[in-house]
C-alpha cells in the first residue's frame, strides 16, 4: 500500500516537474518566435517607404508572445490531469484570455489597415478620410461581436436563449428608438453618399443655410452667418433637397444684381461704368471676369444685370452690399440717371 502511495506521489511530482518544464519552454519559445518574427517583419518594413508595416510589427509583438505562452500553459494543464471541475474552468479561461488578446490585436490591426487604405484615394474610392471613422467603428463592433460569440462558445453556453432574448430586445429597442434609428441610418447615408463635407455651405429646402461644422451619426450642425449653430437630424437632411454652394469643381460662387438706368442713356458708357464698379469690389474675382448684361427694356428704365464670381459662398451677403454701393456711386459720379417708376394718368373731362 505504501509503495502504491509512493508511486502515485512520485507520478504526481513528475507531472508537476514536466508541467513546469513546459511552461518555462513555452516562455523561451514565445520569446524566440517573437524576436524571429519581429526581425523578419522589420527587414520587410525597411524595404518599404510607409510606416504601415512598422505599426503592424508593434501591434503583433504582444499577441504572438502571449499566444505561445498560453499554448504552453494549456499543454501544462493537460499534463497535470486536473479534476473535471478544474478542467471545465481552467481550459475555457485560457481560451478566453487568448480570445481577448487577439480581439484587441485584431481591432488595432484593422484600424491600421483602414487608415492605410484611406490614404489610397486614387485606388480605394469607397474609403476616404471622412468615412474612415464610420468604417472603423463598424469594424470594431464586428470584432467585438465575433469575440463575444467565441467566448460564449468557449464556455460551452447555450446560445439559443441568448439569441432569442437578443431578438426580442432588438424588436423592443427598434420600436422605442425608431426616430434615433432613422437619424442613425440617415447619418450613414449622408456619410456614404457625401452630398456635402465639413466646411461646405449648404442650403436646405426648409430654409436653413450655413457652413457645415460637424457631421455626426445622429445629426449635422450648421453655423449660420449670424453665428448661430443649428443642429439638424440626419433623417431630416436625408429626405431634404440639399443645395451645396461649395460643390462643383471649385468653391467660388456667383452673385448677381440688377439696376435700371434712364431711357436715353449711352449703353456703352453704362457697360463701362458697371464693369469698373464690379471690378472694384473686394472678393469679386477677375477670372472669370464680371459680366454685364442688358436684359430688358422696362416700363421706366433700361435694366442691366451685373454678374460676378466671389471667393466663397460665405461672402455673398457682404459682396452684394458692396456691389450695390459701388454701382450706385459710380452711376452718380458718371451722371447716369437711375429713374423712378413713372405713370401717366389721363383725366377725362365730363360735362
Amino acid at each position: 500500500m505504501e509503495d502504491w502511495i509512493s508511486a502515485a506521489q512520485y507520478a504526481q511530482d513528475l507531472a508537476w516537474v514536466r508541467a513546469l518544464e513546459v511552461i518555462i519552454l513555452s516562455v523561451l519559445v514565445a520569446k524566440i518566435s517573437d524576436l524571429a518574427i519581429a526581425r523578419i517583419l522589420i527587414r520587410l518594413s525597411l524595404s518599404t517607404k510607409t510606416d504601415f508595416d512598422d505599426q503592424l510589427v508593434q501591434v503583433l509583438h504582444r499577441p504572438i508572445f502571449l499566444s505561445v505562452f498560453l499554448a504552453g500553459f494549456f499543454v501544462a494543464a493537460n499534463i497535470l490531469e486536473p479534476s473535471e471541475n478544474v478542467a471545465n474552468f481552467l481550459i475555457p479561461l485560457i481560451q478566453t484570455i487568448a480570445i481577448l488578446v487577439w480581439t484587441i490585436a485584431a481591432s488595432r490591426i484593422s484600424s491600421i489597415v483602414l487608415g492605410g487604405l484611406s490614404r489610397l484615394a486614387d485606388r480605394v474610392t469607397w474609403l476616404e478620410s471622412r468615412t474612415l471613422p464610420l468604417f472603423d467603428n463598424l469594424n470594431k463592433i464586428l470584432v467585438f461581436g465575433v469575440s463575444t460569440y467565441a467566448i460564449l462558445v468557449a464556455w460551452d453556453l447555450d446560445l439559443s436563449g441568448w439569441l432569442a432574448s437578443a431578438g426580442i430586445m432588438g424588436i423592443a429597442v427598434g420600436f422605442a428608438a425608431k426616430d434615433s434609428l432613422a437619424n442613425l441610418f440617415g447619418g450613414l447615408f449622408v456619410i456614404m453618399d457625401a452630398p456635402y463635407k465639413i466646411g461646405d455651405y449648404i442650403n436646405l429646402d426648409s430654409g436653413e443655410r450655413g457652413r457645415v461644422v460637424r457631421i455626426g451619426l445622429r445629426s449635422t450642425r450648421l453655423l449660420t452667418r449670424d453665428d448661430v449653430e443649428i443642429t439638424l437630424p440626419n433623417s431630416h437632411i436625408a429626405n431634404a433637397k440639399v443645395v451645396n454652394e461649395s460643390g462643383g469643381p471649385y468653391e467660388m460662387t456667383r452673385i448677381a444684381i440688377s439696376v435700371g438706368v434712364a431711357y436715353g442713356s449711352d449703353i456703352d458708357q453704362v457697360r463701362e461704368v458697371l464693369m469698373a464698379a464690379a471690378e472694384s469690389v473686394e472678393h469679386v474675382v477677375s477670372d472669370p471676369e464680371p459680366r454685364i448684361r442688358f436684359i430688358e427694356m422696362g416700363d421706366s428704365a433700361l435694366i442691366f444685370r451685373i454678374q460676378g464670381w466671389i471667393d466663397e459662398p460665405a461672402l455673398r451677403g457682404i459682396c452684394i452690399d458692396r456691389l450695390n454701393t459701388a454701382v450706385y456711386k459710380a452711376l452718380g459720379q458718371s451722371e447716369i440717371e437711375i429713374p423712378f417708376p413713372q405713370r401717366v394718368v389721363h383725366i377725362a373731362a365730363t360735362h
